[in-house]
């Protein structure tokens, strides 16, 4: 198949009304435009916010508060559990990138955050950008390793 035998599905693609063709084509003269006033008009009509003059809804209602409000600031860090460190053999170093390739997290370039949710047995180096207390604990109390990996605010996905 080559790009000049592309056609759309039939029947997908509709032909637009030709308004204000004569008589016959049931559309002639004001062409739906009914006669006189600003709809009639080419470039007539209101804006959608105007409702005649009256007070338009939008202004009577209360302002939705916090709804859309997003902290610009705000750094986005995907969790990983220690019950999700299982998987990796006793004395191996925990990164970011043996994350990745554990399938654990997408990218490499994500800020980690170590949560302390189920137990871990054996000795492991961990690095992340961040660790809860109880993760902290946890890991050391296996023999392991914390170590948290420099983070700024800036060139880190933000959401």
């Amino acid at each position: 198949m080559k790009l000049h035998d592309l056609k759309p599905a039939e029947n997908a693609v509709k032909k637009g009304k030709r308004v204000g063709r004569g008589p016959a084509a049931g559309q002639g003269k004001t062409a739906g435009r009914g006669i006189k006033g600003q709809n009639a008009r080419s470039g007539g009509g209101v804006k959608p916010y105007f409702e005649g003059g009256q007070l338009p809804l939008v202004r009577k209602l209360p302002f939705a508060r916090g709804v859309g409000f997003r902290d610009p600031w705000r750094v986005e860090f995907t969790p990983v559990n220690i019950e999700r460190l299982a998987g990796f053999r006793k004395g191996s170093e925990v990164t970011p990138e043996a994350l990745v390739d554990a399938g654990i997290i997408k990218s490499a370039d994500e800020l980690v955050v170590i949560l302390g949710r189920g137990e871990l047995t054996k000795s492991l180096q961990v690095k992340a950008h961040r660790f809860s207390v109880s993760a902290k604990e946890k890991i050391e109390a296996a023999g392991g390793t914390v170590e948290e990996l420099p983070w700024r605010r800036g060139g880190y996905r933000t959401r």
